[in-house]
């Protein structure tokens, strides 16, 4: 069972044009609508593969209904923890080349007992035998910069490991409480080792920065260099070929995050998940998650790491 916890929520409206010209009315080729947030999305992706997965998350207002109903329609089990306020929304404006635009809101305040509530479900649905919980995403307001490092001691506890997939204060913060995997992309990576990362080499030592901290394994995302694994035995690269045009790259982080959990979250079987999950996921419109079908285009490749590698960004 792998548990998802997802303070921040989110609708995820993607509208899709040709090309986006500020400042123009133009025409909105297609839109889409998911349940979004990070963790939330991982478990949608666990459910098209047939995973045990619920997701923990915060609904409030009329914003939250429509996420709640989201969830169902992809029969995804979810608990809810209930907030006074209206969850966000957020737009992604996706253009034919491939060109994304997020514009992400921060999210609702969280109010000190809406924080405890959160926790005291999450730990009570791991308590109930998860082998895993995926700590994902933002922290919304009024959630103590702490709220991974507390999420991991109670995992510990429990018996269940942890992986995290956040950023900035909320990352660094969690390193000191062990965490079994990270999930850093490199802009990611880079803040939280205090280094620039140009080179797949350059990533690689800021990973074992973050083990040396505290993280058991890194799973890195290179954008189009793929991805990198650095854990007790060495380092992995893998990468794949993009099976179609990129259609959308909201949501890879969160699928490549998904297949490597549900490949056993160790070694290079579960790293051909990872990159197979979000390969195909960037080729998918909005932020549809990948099903089996759909990997069925992707050959990854896994080789040990080139160290002097360039970095580029996904084109």
């Amino acid at each position: 069972m792998i548990i998802t916890l997802t303070a921040n929520p989110s609708l995820d409206r993607t509208v899709e044009v040709t090309t986006l010209h500020r400042g123009a009315v133009q025409r909105v080729t297609n839109t889409h609508v998911h349940a979004g947030g990070k963790g939330v999305n991982i478990s949608r992706a666990l459910v098209t593969h047939g995973t045990s997965t619920v997701a923990v998350l915060v609904v409030g207002g009329t914003a939250g209904d429509e996420l709640a109903t989201l969830l169902r329609r992809e029969n995804v089990p979810h608990v809810p923890v209930a907030i006074s306020s209206d969850i966000r929304s957020n737009i992604t404006i996706a253009e034919s080349d491939g060109t994304t635009t997020k514009l992400n809101a921060a999210g609702p305040l969280l109010s000190a007992s809406d924080v405890e509530n959160l926790v005291a479900t999450t730990t009570n649905a791991v308590s109930s035998g998860a082998d895993w919980i995926a700590g994902c995403g933002s922290l919304p307001p009024g959630a103590p910069t702490d709220f991974y490092a507390q999420l991991i001691e109670h995992a510990h506890q429990h018996g269940a490991q942890v992986a995290i997939d956040s950023s900035g204060k909320a990352l660094e913060a969690c390193l000191a409480a062990g965490p079994d995997v990270i999930k850093p992309n490199v802009e990611e990576l880079a803040e939280c080792a205090r280094r620039d990362i140009t080179t797949i080499g350059d990533a690689i030592d800021a990973a074992h920065t973050l083990r040396a901290r505290g993280a058991r394994i890194v799973l890195a995302t290179l954008g189009a260099a793929g991805v990198l694994l650095v854990d007790d035995t060495g380092e992995l690269h893998a990468a794949a070929e993009l099976p179609g045009p990129v259609l959308s790259t909201v949501g890879a982080g969160d699928a490549t995050l998904a297949g490597f959990l549900a490949g056993g979250a160790a070694g290079e079987e579960a790293l051909r998940e990872a990159v197979a999950w979000g390969t195909t996921a960037v080729t998918l419109p909005g932020t549809r998650m990948p099903t089996p079908d759909d990997l069925e285009r992707v050959t990854v490749t896994v080789t040990p790491p080139k160290h002097d590698t360039v970095l580029t960004e996904r084109s």
